[in-house]
Order: structure tokens, then C-alpha cells, then sequence
């Protein structure tokens, strides 16, 4: 006797490989068909298998964990409905439907959460996520945290005179003072760098998966954990990135971005993608903030103006004497530096005591006017 003429219950089908071959792919190598006409009783237990196992069906999509847990709950509502509109009727028919129904969604339920598991397991391509407590732990030397709880952009400075913009929801590691011949910062989250400028010494954002290289230079990096790829954006200089160390046989050479390039570093099959122009990228056009649009080039232009520049590119507050400097114009070039550099530059082109203390993203400016 065949296995399934022992079937009596719409798991029994479900859990059948040729069934699910015959329903879903329509190959009927064992005569499903066939079989299933020999009994009217037989036919509509197939035929209900038939519409559950059709209703589990769904199509390739992008399905974030949100999305899974959302759909979940609407069909844990529609089942407890249903049991609620069944449990009002005592047919014993009835009845036995339910047995069916629910014995048919609790299937289908382990047969979606198995099927979700071995995908992710076994069909899916492999890629190792490095984290960035992996990436700290990886670094002997005693290192400052700083992270970002609130809803702005906060200010860092780093002992080189290098700055970041880190973004909300970040997190940025560094030495509290730069020794040997390298820099190295560590990121989690999105993060605006200007970095001073020294050959001998170059600096390394280690993000995830990637590794930026720069001597001095401006660029974006956005590397958050639960997200598919890591970005770099370049503003001003030239930027080198290459794969982790930790990255499992990447096989990736270095890439090199110019200003307004970018690069994606795919963690599905660990691939980059390089952007030469990413005003074709609606991505990374809508991502544009202040400060790599905005130009800090200026030509007689008024001081005022130069720290309004400032407060919108880097989202802080700049307190100044206005009725001591409302008179006072500048021709400067500010662009490729960081905040503190063009804090410095602007101080030193008005002169007479002119200073600036910063604190978080306060900045207090002293002045006794224009030379």
C-alpha cells in the first residue's frame, strides 16, 4: 500500500515532497492526479492541502524581519477570528473542518518558519558581518567611546585636529591620543570626516566590513549593522577602500574614490560597487546633508555669514560679538578642512584676540572686531 493512502490529516500532504512538487511546480511523477479522483473524500482533503499550501506560497521579495513579524501577526489574527466564528457553530461537520483548518495552519506555520531557517542556512550566500565590537576588541590600545543617543548630528574632535560629524544612533571609537604611525578610528553608524592632513601618519576608519584610507580628506561613511550594504562618499581628496582583514576571502582589490564618488560594499556576496557619479544614485542623492552641499569658499563675504555657513553645515550654535564684527568681510578658503581648522583660519583672518572655545556643539566666539 502507498504511503499516502494513510493520510488523514492536511499535514500529512504538507509535509509530502512529491505533493509539494505536484502543487507547486505542477511535476506529478507519482500520479497525485489520478489518485486523488478515486475518492470524493480523498479529493476534498487534497484539495484542501491544495489551497493551504498555495496560501504559504509567496514570492521572492526583499522581506525585512518587520515585515515577517507583521505578516505573522495578521495571520495569527485571521486564525483566532476564524476559531472564534467556528466555535459559535456546533455542526459536527463543522467541527471537523476546524480540526482541519488549524491542524493546516500550525503546518504551515513550522513549514514557513523551517523553510525561512533553511534558506537563511543553507540557500542563502554566505557573508560575514563583522561587528563592531569585534573590530574593538580586535585593538590593544585603550580607546574612547563616544555615542550618539540624541536626534542631532553631535560634534567630535579628534587629538590630530581631524573632526566628525556623528550622526544619531552612532557610535564612534578612538585613542585619546594618536602614537605610532597610523590613526585609527572605529565606527558603528553614519559619520562626516574631515581629516587634517598628514602624510607620514595616515588615517584608517575601520567600519564593519570595510576599511577607509586617507591622508587628508573629506568623506562620509555610513556602516550600520542591520543594514545590507556600507557606504562611502567623498567630498574633497582622494579616499582608498579595500575589505577587513576580518572578512572572510573577499577577494577584493582597493578601490580608489575621487570627489563626489562613492563606493557600496554589498554584504550579501561581499562585492563593491563603485559610484562615479552619484547624482545617478537616488540613494545617495536623498542621503546629501548641508555639509556636502554647501561651499566654503568665500569672497568678501561677511564674517556673519561665513558662521551661518558653519552652523548649517555642521548643525551647531555659534555665539559671536555681532556689533563687533558686523563690519568685518573675508576672502578665505575653508573647503577640505576641519571644523577646527576653519574655526582657526577664520579667528586668525580677523585678528585682534579673535579666539573660539567649543564645547559639544556650542562654540563661543571672542573678538575685539576686524584688524
Amino acid at each position: 500500500m502507498q504511503k499516502r493512502n494513510k493520510y488523514t490529516e492536511i499535514e500529512d500532504f504538507l509535509s509530502d515532497e512529491s505533493f509539494q512538487s505536484w502543487i507547486l511546480f505542477k511535476i506529478d511523477e507519482d500520479g497525485w492526479e489520478e489518485w486523488t479522483l478515486e475518492s470524493r473524500q480523498r479529493a476534498k482533503l487534497v484539495e484542501d492541502a491544495r489551497l493551504l499550501l498555495l496560501a504559504m506560497k509567496v514570492p521572492d521579495s526583499n522581506l525585512s524581519p518587520s515585515d515577517i513579524h507583521n505578516a505573522l501577526q495578521t495571520t495569527w489574527i485571521k486564525i483566532e477570528e476564524k476559531e472564534k466564528h467556528i466555535n459559535s457553530i456546533h455542526d459536527s461537520k463543522v467541527k471537523t473542518l476546524r480540526k482541519y483548518f488549524f491542524s493546516g495552519a500550525a503546518a504551515i506555520l513550522v513549514f514557513g518558519i523551517l523553510s525561512v531557517w533553511f534558506y537563511q542556512n543553507q540557500i542563502s550566500p554566505k557573508s560575514t558581518v563583522i561587528t563592531y565590537k569585534e573590530l574593538i576588541d580586535e585593538n590593544s590600545e585603550g580607546l574612547v567611546e563616544q555615542t550618539n543617543n540624541s536626534d542631532k548630528p553631535q560634534i567630535i574632535t579628534l587629538s590630530d585636529g581631524s573632526s566628525v560629524l556623528l550622526q544619531p544612533n552612532s557610535k564612534l571609537s578612538y585613542p585619546k591620543i594618536f602614537t605610532g604611525n597610523e590613526r585609527k578610528v572605529y565606527l558603528s553608524g553614519e559619520g562626516f570626516f574631515e581629516i587634517s592632513k598628514n602624510p607620514k601618519k595616515p588615517f584608517f576608519v575601520y567600519a564593519n566590513e570595510i576599511v577607509t584610507k586617507v591622508v587628508g580628506t573629506s568623506f562620509r561613511v555610513k556602516a550600520y549593522s542591520d543594514q545590507p550594504d556600507v557606504e562611502v562618499l567623498v567630498r574633497t581628496g582622494k579616499v582608498r577602500v579595500k575589505s577587513n582583514d576580518l572578512v572572510a576571502k573577499s577577494n577584493q582589490e582597493e578601490v580608489v574614490l575621487l570627489p563626489n564618488q562613492a563606493l557600496r560594499f554589498l554584504r550579501s556576496d561581499l562585492s563593491f560597487n563603485k559610484i562615479t557619479n552619484i547624482t545617478q544614485d537616488v540613494t545617495l542623492t536623498r542621503s546629501v546633508g548641508n555639509i556636502e552641499q554647501l561651499s566654503f569658499e568665500f569672497t568678501d563675504i561677511p564674517v556673519s555669514q561665513i558662521f551661518q555657513t558653519i552652523e548649517q553645515a555642521y548643525l551647531v550654535d555659534i555665539d559671536y560679538p555681532k556689533n563687533k564684527l558686523k563690519d568685518c568681510h573675508l576672502t578665505t578658503s575653508l573647503s577640505d578642512q576641519p571644523l577646527t581648522e576653519k574655526l582657526k583660519i577664520v579667528c586668525n583672518s580677523i585678528g585682534n584676540n579673535t579666539s573660539f572655545e567649543m564645547n559639544g556643539n556650542q562654540i563661543i566666539i571672542t573678538s575685539e572686531g576686524c584688524n
